[in-house]
C-alpha cells in the first residue's frame, strides 16, 4: 500500500483569465479553509509567463505555498506541476527545502519540463534542451538534500564543497512526481522519481500510460508497487450532467490547455449529480488512481464543500 492511496486532495486557483487578477491573500484564507474542510492535499499550479491575448496572470507557487504552510499544520503542499528546468537548481534545492522545514515535511515536489516555449525563451533557458536540464537539476537536488557535502562539475554549474543545511524534514527527500506524456517521460517518472502526477486523464488514458510507468520500473530493477501516483480531475456537481455539461465544458475550453501528443481530455471531466460523480470517480480509483486532485468548477465554495463533505467520504468507504 501506498501513501498516497485512497487520499484526496484539491487544486488552488492561482492563476486567473486576465482581466481578473489572482488575490494572495484569499488564496492563503482558502489554503487555511481547504485544511478545515479535511482536504489532505493542496495543490498550487506553476508558471512564470502564461500566455498572451488572452493572458493568466499567476501568484508564484513556492511563494503562496510557503504562507499557506505559515497558516497551516496538517494539509499537505503541492506543486502540480513545478516546470524545474526553468530554475537553478541550487537555489530551488534551498528554496524547496526550506518549505518543507516551514510546513515540517508536508511539502510534496510535483515537476515537469515544461512545454511553453515562449516562457523558456524569456527567462533564457534553451527549450531543446528542457529534458536534459530536467534530468541534471533533479540529480543536484537529490544530492544537496541527501549527502553531506557535494563534489561535482554539472555545467554551468561547478559544486566544490558544496553543503547544504538544514536538509529537507522528510527523509532522504520530499517525494517527487514526474508529469508528462510520452514514453522518455514516463521512464523519467518511474525511475528518477517517486512516480507520476498527471492532469485530466480518463480511466482508459491513464491506465494506458499507468501500465508503461509500472513496466519501465520493472525493466530497471524497481518495484512497480513502490511507485506513487496523482490524477487531477476537473468536476462540477449538480442536478444532472445533461444542466451541468454546457458550462462545464465552455470553462474547460476557455482556461485550460491539452496537449495535442497526450491523453489528456476535457472529457475526464467528473460531472452529475453526487451519486454520478461518486460512480465515475470510482472507476478512476478501481484503475489505480491513488490520489484524486481536485479541480473544482471556477473553483466556486459551494461546489468545494459538496466535495469535502458528500463525496470524499463516500469515496473512503
Amino acid at each position: 500500500m501506498t501513501g498516497l492511496s485512497n487520499t484526496f486532495g484539491i487544486a488552488m486557483r492561482n492563476f486567473t483569465a486576465y482581466p481578473q487578477i489572482p488575490d494572495a491573500q484569499a488564496l492563503i484564507d482558502y489554503g487555511v479553509r481547504m485544511e478545515e474542510l479535511g482536504f489532505d492535499s493542496l495543490w498550487v499550479w506553476d508558471h512564470i509567463l502564461l500566455g498572451v491575448d488572452p493572458h493568466f496572470p499567476i501568484i508564484d507557487a513556492l511563494s503562496l505555498l510557503t504562507a499557506v504552510a505559515a497558516r497551516t499544520r496538517k494539509i499537505r503542499l503541492g506543486t502540480g506541476i513545478l516546470i524545474l528546468p526553468l530554475r537553478n537548481p541550487l537555489v530551488l534545492a534551498k528554496q524547496l527545502s526550506s518549505i518543507d522545514q516551514i510546513s515540517k515535511g508536508r511539502f510534496i515536489l510535483g515537476t515537469a519540463a515544461g512545454w511553453y516555449k515562449r516562457e523558456f525563451d524569456a527567462v533564457g533557458v534553451p527549450f531543446e534542451k528542457r529534458g536534459k536540464i530536467m534530468d541534471q537539476n533533479l540529480e543536484i537536488m537529490t544530492r544537496l538534500w541527501t549527502e553531506d557535502k557535494v563534489e561535482g562539475e554539472y555545467p554551468p554549474y561547478n559544486l566544490r564543497s558544496s553543503v547544504m543545511f538544514p536538509k529537507p524534514v522528510q527523509k532522504p527527500r520530499p517525494p517527487i512526481l514526474i508529469g508528462g506524456y510520452v514514453d522518455r517521460v514516463l521512464k523519467r517518472a518511474a525511475l528518477a522519481g517517486d512516480g507520476w502526477l498527471t492532469y485530466f486523464y480518463t480511466p482508459e488514458g491513464f491506465t494506458k500510460s499507468w501500465t508503461k510507468i509500472r513496466d519501465f520500473a520493472k525493466e530497471g530493477g524497481k518495484d512497480p508497487d513502490s511507485l506513487l501516483n496523482c490524477n487531477q480531475l476537473p468536476i462540477m456537481i449538480g442536478k444532472s450532467r445533461a444542466e451541468l455539461e454546457g458550462p462545464m465544458m465552455e470553462w474547460l475550453s476557455k482556461e485550460w490547455d491539452y496537449a495535442s501528443w497526450s491523453d489528456s481530455t476535457k472529457e475526464s471531466a467528473i460531472m452529475g449529480t453526487v451519486d454520478e460523480c461518486v460512480a465515475q470517480l470510482k472507476a478512476h480509483l478501481a484503475v489505480g488512481v491513488q490520489k484524486i486532485i481536485f479541480v473544482p468548477y471556477k473553483y466556486q465554495m459551494d461546489q468545494v464543500e459538496i466535495i469535502a463533505r458528500e463525496i470524499i467520504p463516500r469515496l473512503k468507504k
